[in-house]
């Protein structure tokens, strides 16, 4: 009697945990067809409209301090007259430069090929040349040395792989990719501590560096609502929300004021 007593529980739980381990399967098949509809879309050219404007500076900025390379004496060579930081170059009207204009959001469905040209990172002068660079994921990072004098790149990432490399006159270029998108990455160089500038990683093309006059165009944008985000070093961060139609172009200026100068 109790033998049958305690085939029958033994029955029951197998049935239990068996019907427990179907479930289990039947959730993961339902799983997978969720992950299969995040397809990406492509953009469609015949659609796209574009967002264009200035950046702009209310107020007058400090001036900056000369750059003292004595220190080097090739680097100070160099520059007959003085050098000032790159930080904060304005015009006459106000017009600003290195500034980075890019869209923060709306394009999460998109997917966008990786450029096949890499961005370039020129050191001449024991200066970074450009100030500010960006690229996409996946991009080639090309660093460059014009210097009769070793240089030192350090990238200073928080969200890609930190790398240290030297690169004496006459050096092959350093190629690198940062796998993921970040914004504001430092480089510094560890032998010339004046030299400084700033990679942007973007999963999207639709970015763009103000030039000397103040300018920006982000083009080819396809139809939607984005919010457009201005970055610059000294005057933190200004966003604004914008709406296309398509095959429609949108004026969007930013003005940042001086009294929002952050420190070094």
């Amino acid at each position: 009697m109790k033998t049958k007593f305690f085939n029958l529980a033994l029955a029951a739980v197998l049935a239990i945990a068996i019907a427990g381990c179907g479930g289990k399967q039947n959730n993961e098949t339902n799983e997978k067809p969720v992950a299969e509809t995040n397809a990406k879309k492509v953009v469609d050219t015949s659609t796209v409209g574009s967002v264009s404007g200035t950046v702009t500076l209310d107020g007058k900025p400090v001036p900056a301090k000369p750059i003292n390379m004595s220190a080097e004496p090739y680097c100070q060579k160099e520059h007959p007259s003085p050098v000032v930081p790159p930080e904060v170059v304005v015009d006459d009207k106000g017009d600003l430069a290195n500034v980075v204009v890019y869209v923060k959001e709306g394009l999460s469905d998109y997917s966008f090929d990786t450029p096949k040209d890499p961005v370039v990172l020129n050191q001449k002068g024991c200066m970074y040349d450009p100030h500010i660079v960006a690229l996409m994921t996946g991009q080639t990072f090309e660093v460059k040395n014009d210097d009769q004098t070793t240089h030192n790149i350090h990238p200073m990432p928080k969200d890609n792989r930190d790398w240290n490399k030297s690169q004496p006159p006459g050096a092959t270029p350093i190629d690198e990719t940062f796998g993921r998108a970040e914004n504001a990455i430092p480089v510094k160089c560890n032998v010339h501590p004046w030299m400084k500038s700033y990679i942007f990683v973007f999963k999207n093309p639709y970015y763009a560096i103000t030039p000397k006059d103040g300018k920006f165009e982000l083009k080819d944008l396809p139809p939607g609502t984005y919010t457009i985000e201005a970055w610059h070093e000294k005057y933190g961060t200004s966003d604004q929300t914008v709406t296309i139609g398509a095959k429609e172009s949108k004026p969007l200026n930013f003005t940042f004021k001086t009294a929002a100068a952050s420190g070094d």
